[in-house]
């Protein structure tokens, strides 16, 4: 849930539960330099947190609903300044307003969208990305087909009673789009409130 505040920008709780622990991942994993792309950037909240974290990368935002771009730039102005403008960015569009990143960051998107955004990211993904290019995913997942706890169990009706198409996903079915797409998995690492965060990575 989403609260304003006196200005543009959006808060939303969960982004300070998660911001750190995703922290720590993504400084293990992103690259040196290069341009990090955020997929379904939100409130901006996460990225306005992680671009100063990361001044040898340039962060750019994205959202397909542009309704939330002026508090992606809120947030900008008030946390970090040299964070790009958000793009319009619908990851299941055949085609992408930005041509190349070294990494991809996409938090909470995939059980939250129909399946064809799932399949759009990773054939993004695979166009734009350099070699060795890294692909960050946050969220709940299913191993083997098995919700990971009771609460996502949970959490996936409620998604599928508000919209058929949502729903927590299987993670060996995100990782067969994504090989088919030419991008390795790499490991997953188990984190907070039973997400994970999955790495993958744009083959040489």
């Amino acid at each position: 849930m989403s609260q304003q505040g006196q200005d543009d920008r959006l808060f939303t709780t969960a982004v300070q539960r998660n911001r750190e622990p995703i922290l720590k991942v993504l400084e293990q994993v992103l690259p040196a330099a290069g341009t990090v792309l955020e997929i379904a950037s939100g409130t901006g909240e996460h990225g306005a947190y992680f671009a100063p974290r990361f001044s040898n990368l340039t962060w750019q935002p994205s959202d397909a609903n542009t309704d939330m771009h002026k508090s992606i730039l809120a947030w900008a102005k008030t946390e970090a300044p040299l964070m790009k403008p958000p793009l319009a960015l619908d990851a299941a569009a055949d085609t992408w307003p930005i041509e190349q990143a070294a990494a991809i960051v996409c938090i909470n998107m995939i059980h939250i969208s129909p399946w064809r955004s799932c399949l759009g990211l990773m054939a993004g993904a695979g166009r734009i990305l350099e070699a060795g290019g890294i692909l960050y995913l946050y969220g709940p997942y299913k191993i083997n087909g098995e919700h990971y706890a009771e609460s996502n169990a949970a959490f996936d009706q409620s998604l599928r009673s508000r919209d058929p198409e949502w729903g927590v996903r299987n993670l060996d079915d995100v990782i067969e789009v994504a090989q088919k797409e030419g991008l390795q998995f790499q490991q997953y690492i188990e984190m907070p409130a039973n997400n994970l965060s999955v790495i993958f990575a744009k083959a040489n």
